[in-house]
């Protein structure tokens, strides 16, 4: 049993250290809202990972703000959980806002997790004690850059590169990459910037042995990804069309696809993508766990969840310092030859960075029953 009692809500605006560009645009900067669940004497963490428009899926910060503050945090306010799945059942009215429910419930994971004084890793079901890591790289001016930034990225042990790519930008990359480094495990992320008309030109990439493409078509699309799949040879990866677990169900029934990308965000906290993992398990698909450019909240998040034993490809859980000169916590969270420790501390093992979140903050608010 646990209980909440207050509530924080933190926005804070980490400039990256890098340009990073996607079929959807240039990112420079992150802006990141947090979320603070105090209770029985010690606080849990979450990060939202909804953009400022929505470009990814159609949640935003905004939108993620006014629901938490009117609606999602008054449902648990002053409550006692048994465990944070009585968190999500309590949210679990509300249609839709995956992203901002999952807030309140990864906070709560957390909370509970340090009440009992043990890794977040441990209670999800994990073994393990590090996973396997690999990075995500943006489009690139040309190609000889884009091999540059893969040599770089290979020299530092990632044990996958992902390259970005979009209409008129796919092959080249692609080609340049796997000349380069014909050994190197490698994988391609459209985010959702072609259609089924495109199925010859993607059908080119059979040519470079990836390990998948990753969401070529629509982000609420399973049927024409079953017709893309058994149009290629290569495996295709669920990312932004699955939601959930039933998602994940349809879309492995259907043959659209044959990896997912596990966002825990996306499909609305730890429990629900506990059960993607297990259905895809069940269908003998490996997942892998997606990032969206999280602080180190997030980031701890992320690598507890991949501990569990289906998660058996290189996730996006890449070194913290790759991104931020600066981290909201305190911990390094730090990849060694292509393998991240699992932070070993209560709950997802990190501390939040209060003088630098005070001097990064734009919004810092209280909420209590």
């Amino acid at each position: 049993m646990f209980r909440i009692e207050a509530a924080e809500l933190l926005l804070v605006r980490l400039p990256l250290k890098f340009r990073f560009e996607t079929s959807f645009g240039v990112q420079t900067e992150k802006l990141i809202p947090l979320l603070v669940l105090h209770g029985d004497g010690v606080q849990g963490l979450a990060e939202g990972t909804m953009e400022f428009a929505p470009m990814y899926r159609e949640e935003t910060i905004a939108g993620a703000l006014h629901l938490l503050r009117e609606v999602f945090l008054p449902r648990v306010l002053g409550h006692t959980f048994a465990n944070p799945e009585a968190v999500e059942a309590a949210l679990g009215t509300f249609r839709g806002n995956r992203m901002a429910r999952a807030m309140v419930e990864l906070a709560a994971w957390d909370l509970w997790a340090r009440t009992l004084g043990v890794p977040l890793g441990t209670l999800l079901g994990g073994r393990k004690r590090e996973v396997e890591v690999g990075v995500s790289l943006g489009i690139q001016a040309d190609e000889a850059a884009t091999a540059e930034v893969v040599r770089r990225h290979v020299e530092q042990g990632y044990r996958r590169i992902k390259l970005k790519i979009k209409p008129g930008w796919d092959v080249q990359p692609v080609r340049a990459a796997r000349e380069a480094f014909p050994d190197i495990r490698l994988t391609v992320d459209a985010n959702s910037a072609y259609t089924l008309a495109d199925s010859g030109r993607l059908s080119a990439l059979d040519a470079f042995d990836l390990t998948y493409i990753e969401q070529p078509l629509a982000w609420d699309d399973l049927v024409d990804h079953a017709e893309l799949q058994r149009r290629l040879k290569t495996p295709l990866c669920l990312d932004e069309s699955v939601a959930s677990a039933a998602d994940a169900r349809k879309g492995l029934a259907l043959g659209a696809g044959r990896v997912i990308n596990v966002k825990v965000a996306r499909v609305g906290g730890h429990a629900e993508a506990r059960r993607v993992h297990d259905v895809a398990q069940a269908f003998g698909a490996p997942v892998w766990c997606g990032g969206m450019l999280e602080s180190g909240v997030g980031r701890a998040h992320n690598i507890h969840l991949s501990t569990l034993p289906n998660f058996a490809l290189p996730g996006d859980t890449s070194s913290a310092s790759r991104y931020w000169e600066t981290d909201v916590v305190n911990e390094p969270l730090e990849a060694v030859d292509g393998l991240m420790p699992v932070p070993t501390g209560p709950g997802i093992g990190v501390t939040l960075n209060r003088e630098f979140i005070a001097r990064v903050a734009e919004l810092d608010e209280e909420h209590r029953a």
